[in-house]
């Protein structure tokens, strides 16, 4: 079989372009797989991952375009889908490192925008070359393909729809089949064959190039064995379970005392049971304040309402400490409820909807007398669930009396010229303001979170006061009735009353993300300043020494 054979009718060149974009649009999604569990999967990610992906697309058509008209030979192609190929399939066996080596080496040398600047360095270092090699092959096609003016139009056109076909299914592809079924790195290592293979088929048509297919062969079996079942977290040994479902990356690591929950390998822990059934001492034991807030104690009945029930720890927690709630909760991630029966011990009488917080009050009418606001996306706010309009969708469902709590993941807050706080904190807190008449907020001891609560009832704080001591505590023993009318004094005693101000956010104006990056790089800041210190003064020697 000769060349010609091969692309006799263009058909072959068609199907190049089809499977280049599909190629294109399964790596940027990927890069977002890649990504989020260090980075998060903010607007921001995805805006620098976009971002880098089209300059290395327009300098791909760029160079494609003169290559084609200096080397208009077909081989020149296809050697670079060779490259790309195995360069793709390289990534779930270097990416994760790379991203680390970036992170370690700016975490040391930038005092601002971290993560932006970590994410953009690592995105350029693993996914601008491969896509660049993508890009040069549109232009390509067109010198191939275009025999005359005569069905130029016609030819191009045709060329532009298979790309476009292709790309919908480089989008739907990964998403919905190959990241939930099989994980980010071997969707990786598919569509890394998929090029693959097209390049050797039109190498073996032509009976040359088999040097360059031998060598692209071998190092595409080598990557599949190293790459296709890594580890994310690759330092941790000891993890029960680590997975991905399409909306998250997963992580269950079981400890003496505890199971946790986290969706970022850097930052968080979004949810824990403790073995011994006691408090957790995070911010879920302060949430605890909300029913005494809103009279659970003292009612025959009460309803509660979490939104991101994550593995139900809050949950548990209600029902634990009283005996006649009914605790319902939202949570858009199947497989975390999964998880959360299987490691967690989540009860089968909780019932947990699969769906979006706010799209779920806006489908029921029913109303609570505690909702709880806990649906962070790893380390970022939803922005659809940060606004005026969606805070005054909650105090809908919420009963004369009744409560929120939100949990307000960063209790730091920036301060802007004037010497006024202005960081994503003070929104949320004068976005709520301007809905619930009655504020307060509380620092959680030894952790960043602030948990709010707010309600129409101007007495909740000494409603929390009256009922913490006598408040009905179903299936505890004296220690543990103690230990939590304690820890509601303390909360008590800590309440700081919140007077609303002007930043607010609107489901037309919400930078969640901008917002909260900044506070991210004031606890990065924070946490490794003393590092830093060492490493300004006595360099990379003095650093490894300290650790």
């Amino acid at each position: 079989m000769r060349t010609e054979s091969i692309l006799r009718n263009k058909y072959y060149l068609y199907m190049t372009e089809f499977f280049s974009g599909m190629s294109v649009m399964a790596v940027e999604l990927g890069a977002s797989r890649l990504l989020a569990p260090y980075f998060s999967s903010s607007q921001i990610v995805w805006t620098i991952i976009i971002g880098t992906i089209m300059i290395a697309m327009a300098l791909g058509n760029i160079y494609g375009g003169r290559s084609a008209d200096k080397h208009p030979n077909p081989d020149t192609l296809y050697r670079r889908l060779l490259i790309a190929a195995v360069w793709i399939a390289a990534i779930p066996v270097a990416g994760k490192y790379i991203i680390l080596g970036v992170s370690a080496l700016l975490v040391f040398t930038v005092s601002n925008n971290f993560l932006i600047l970590a994410a953009f360095f690592a995105c350029m270092l693993i996914f601008v070359y491969p896509l660049f090699l993508l890009g040069t092959v549109t232009p390509s096609l067109v010198k191939y393909t275009v025999d005359s003016l005569d069905d130029n139009g016609r030819t191009v056109g045709t060329l532009g729809a298979f790309n476009t076909i292709g790309s919908i299914l480089g989008t739907f592809l990964p998403t919905f089949v190959t990241i939930p079924a099989v994980g980010t790195a071997i969707t990786f290592l598919i569509f890394s064959g998929i090029l693959l293979l097209l390049s050797l088929v039109y190498f073996i048509s032509k009976r040359t190039g088999k040097r360059a297919c031998v060598l692209a062969m071998a190092l595409f079996i080598l990557c599949s064995i190293f790459g296709h079942s890594g580890s994310f977290a690759f330092w941790e040994d000891d993890l029960a379970y680590e997975g991905e479902s399409i909306y998250n990356y997963l992580q269950v690591k079981e400890t003496a005392h505890s199971v946790i929950l986290s969706t970022n390998v850097l930052f968080g822990v979004q949810s824990i049971m403790m073995k011994d059934d006691s408090l957790t001492g995070m911010y879920y034991d302060y949430a605890l304040a909300a029913p005494f807030m809103a009279g659970v104690p003292e009612k025959e009945e009460a309803d509660i309402l979490v939104l991101g029930m994550g593995t139900g720890t809050y949950a548990k927690q209600c029902m634990k400490y009283f005996d006649n709630v009914t605790v319902e909760g939202v949570e858009i991630d199947q497989k975390i409820t999964d998880l959360a029966h299987t490691y967690f011990e989540l009860p089968e009488s909780v019932e947990v909807t699969t769906y979006d917080g706010r799209a779920y009050l806006q489908a029921v009418d029913k109303k609570y007398d505690v909702i709880m606001v806990d649906a962070y996306q790893d380390i970022t706010i939803p922005f659809q669930m940060s606004s005026v309009e969606f805070f005054t969708l909650v105090k809908e469902h919420l009963k004369d009396d009744g409560v929120m709590v939100v949990n307000m993941n960063m209790k730091s807050d920036m301060t802007s010229a004037d010497g006024s706080a202005d960081g994503i904190n003070t929104y949320l807190a004068d976005t709520i303001s301007t809905v619930f008449n009655c504020v307060y907020t509380v620092d959680v001891r030894s952790a960043t979170n602030r948990e709010l609560f707010a309600s129409d009832n101007p007495a909740i704080a000494e409603r929390l006061t009256e009922q913490a001591d006598a408040a009905r505590i179903a299936g505890t023993d004296a220690d543990e009735a103690e230990e939590l009318a304690g820890l509601m004094q303390t909360v008590g005693g800590s309440l700081a009353a919140y007077e609303g101000g002007s930043r607010i956010f609107t489901d037309d104006k919400a930078p969640v993300e901008v917002l909260g990056m900044r506070v991210i790089d004031g606890l990065i800041a924070d946490e490794i300043g003393y590092y830093k210190e060492i490493f300004e003064r006595d360099g990379i020697g003095g650093l490894l020494g300290s650790m």
